[in-house]
């Protein structure tokens, strides 16, 4: 990627600390109050910023005292003046306090991000993984 992207890979590095962090506030802060989000788990979809701040607080308060390191690989980033997509593969990993690795998984994951005067925000995002044709069970490992 050029310097063009480089905005977006601070979207991706803000998401990898709120999540990490477990910052409901500072991850909802990446996010249009009109996102709309296409999550995995549990919802068809979930419509503006205090849907996805509720999701996020279940999320982050599952975790316990386990934390979740994401790292992003293949990303791919298309800018325009005021819309940008990018493309990648993440990793999502929760750990112990040590840093022990308890589980990962890993998603396919799409957004679309429109500059504004508070920077680039995430206006939509979608998540997904493969389904295994004979079992129709998720796959979570890339490989």
């Amino acid at each position: 990627m050029d310097k063009l992207t480089d905005p977006i890979l601070q979207v991706l590095s803000d998401y990898r600390a709120a999540v990490l962090a477990k910052d409901v506030d500072r991850f909802a802060a990446l996010y249009d109050r009109n996102v709309v989000l296409f999550d995995m788990w549990a919802a068809w979809s979930y419509k503006g910023i205090t849907s996805l701040r509720d999701m996020t607080a279940g999320w982050f308060g599952s975790l316990g005292t386990e934390r979740v390191i994401v790292d992003f690989s293949d990303v791919q980033a298309t800018v325009g003046q005021d819309l940008a997509f990018v493309h990648a593969f993440v990793k999502f990993k929760a750990v112990t306090t040590d840093g022990v690795e308890l589980r990962s998984m890993d998603n396919r994951l799409t957004m679309t991000l429109r500059q504004t005067g508070d920077g680039w925000k995430i206006v939509h995002q979608h998540t997904s993984s493969p389904i295994e044709p004979g079992t129709t069970s998720v796959i979570f490992k890339r490989g």
